[in-house]
């Protein structure tokens, strides 16, 4: 019996294991993030405008494909199998950016377009349904599952802590080889591990087939790598500037809530959980759209407009997107703490205050750097520990939503939607990045004193955008108004949810 109680008090060996893989596939995927854009304005030599247009695009197609991911995985494939697949899709894709950095400007944006396309539809082969099975460890209602998806959001945080630093220390084309080499390590740790480590407590395999693939779906799958290869491709390919990528992301952002809640099988509970992951999905929007900037408008300020010397040497702008993951590690155990105090003394915020508290720790990181832009001259520089700490205040943020979100799908999915729901929630993700390259491409441009061009200064919503202090105030306003708004929201919310959390039983532990 004591063993029992000791084992519920730990966390089963397949956590760590999921820990593992999970941080090299982010090893791969931020060390590319991180030199993306910069790649595609020093190498393929794009606008600042169309190169932001393009990081939107492909994250947050990265994060719609879960939902074809997810449904394939419930029907079909299994989580294991699943894994696997995106994991080989991944690598190739990491593999071809080489090669387009190896060519460059002349014939490399059309390999770029193909390694872009694998690395998506990998991607969402993988992610849902790794994470999927961190929930699927525990038992349900067993509350060890929030520190549970907290250590892993360290595991993800470690690989893209150390990704900058090597992948943005070295030639682009280097880089993107090694965010490949990361994909691989991650796949073969899966393939030889999943067997002993991918068991519920009850000792049941988790994660196996469901069926075999059919044809049809073995369709859907080739039919979904070629309409992202065409739609990646439409603006070169027919010289229109018409974003269909757009319409794509936010079109699936409303569909997706319209055909999950139209299940005849969903209970009246089921309903009411579901409808809340869907309005708490619409705030993580505004939340990862300024949080977003790190890979796209940040990279491009810190590369132009921050003073990256340290004695005689000049830290290369990617390593700024070491900050936030480093913050992460450091700060996950103390919140992790946080909560548990706040806890046994029945005052932890609900999953919803938690994250309207997320989106105002972001607008309070861009107040930060807006009052160090505030009058900022012409070639003038600001020190970077202005944007360090505006990484550690998003970190923050990002420590009270992101783990908090993956907790609150896999507790309130219903269990034969679960990955779907999983992949739903990124689907937020995916118009969010959609909306962050929007956003970047908003960012003023940086005047060169001797070029004769007159200067065209981006606009939102008819208002032009002259200077970074305009071009920040507008995250402040935007995250800040949805941080009011989810906080008001939130009592209902609770109710919704029907779960007997500690503000509304205070009776429960006693």
């Amino acid at each position: 019996m004591a063993q029992t109680i000791e084992q519920k008090k730990g966390h089963p060996k397949g956590l760590y294991f999921l820990f593992f893989t999970e941080m090299w596939e982010r090893f791969s995927y931020y060390g590319m993030r991180a030199i993306f854009i910069l790649f595609m304005t020093k190498v393929l030599l794009m606008k600042d405008g169309d190169a932001s247009q393009i990081y939107g695009s492909y994250t947050g197609l990265v994060y719609l494909t879960p939902l074809l991911g997810g449904y394939l995985c419930d029907k079909f494939l299994g989580n294991r199998r699943s894994i696997i697949i995106g994991g080989l899709l991944m690598a190739l894709g990491q593999f071809l950016m080489f090669i387009s950095a190896s060519i460059g400007a002349d014939g490399g944006v059309t390999i770029m377009w193909a390694g872009l396309t694998a690395i998506i539809i990998g991607n969402g082969f993988f992610k849902p349904n790794i994470s999927t099975m961190v929930g699927q460890l525990y038992p349900a209602g067993d509350r060890r599952i929030d520190s549970a998806f907290t250590i892993f959001y360290m595991g993800i945080n470690l690989g893209a802590f150390f990704s900058p630093l090597v992948c943005g220390s070295m030639d682009f084309k280097w880089g993107f080889l090694m965010a490949c080499v990361g994909m691989i390590i991650s796949l073969i740790c899966f393939i030889i591990f999943q067997k002993k480590y991918l068991i519920s407590e009850e000792g049941k395999d988790l994660g196996l087939p469901v069926k075999p693939l059919d044809l049809k779906n073995i369709l859907v799958i080739i039919g979904s790598i070629a309409i992202i290869f065409f739609m990646l491709n439409f603006k070169q390919i027919f010289k229109n500037d018409v974003d269909i990528i757009s319409y794509f992301i936010y079109g699936a952002m409303v569909a997706m809530p319209l055909i999950i809640l139209s299940d005849k099988s969903l209970s009246p509970i089921e309903r009411k959980r579901i409808i809340v992951v869907f309005i708490l999905a619409f705030f993580v929007i505004f939340f990862w759209g300024a949080f977003e900037q790190a890979g796209a408008s940040l990279t491009l300020f810190a590369d132009r407009q921050t003073d990256r010397l340290i004695g005689s040497w000049e830290m290369p702008a990617s390593y700024f997107q070491s900050v936030n993951p480093l913050a992460v590690i450091i700060l996950a155990p103390l919140f992790s703490l946080i909560w548990g105090f706040l806890y046994l003394r029945k005052l932890e915020p609900s999953s919803p205050k938690k994250m309207a508290l997320g989106l105002a720790l972001v607008a309070l990181g861009y107040i930060v750097i807006a009052i160090a832009v505030k009058g900022l001259g012409l070639g003038d520089k600001v020190s970077m520990w202005w944007l360090v700490a505006l990484y550690v205040i998003h970190s923050m943020g990002e420590l009270c939503l992101s783990p908090i979100g993956l907790s609150m799908v896999s507790k309130l999915a219903p269990l034969r939607l679960s990955s779907l729901m999983m992949g739903t929630w990124f689907l937020a993700n995916a118009a969010a990045n959609k909306f962050a390259g929007t956003l970047s491409a908003l960012i003023p441009p940086t005047i060169d004193p001797a070029s004769t061009e007159p200067i065209v200064y981006p606009s939102f919503v008819g208002v032009p955008i002259t200077n970074l202090f305009e071009f920040f105030m507008l995250f402040i306003i935007m995250t800040s108004v949805a941080a009011s708004i989810l906080f008001i929201l939130s009592a209902w919310l609770q109710k919704m949810i029907n779960e007997k959390h500690v503000e509304a039983h205070v009776e429960e532990l006693r």
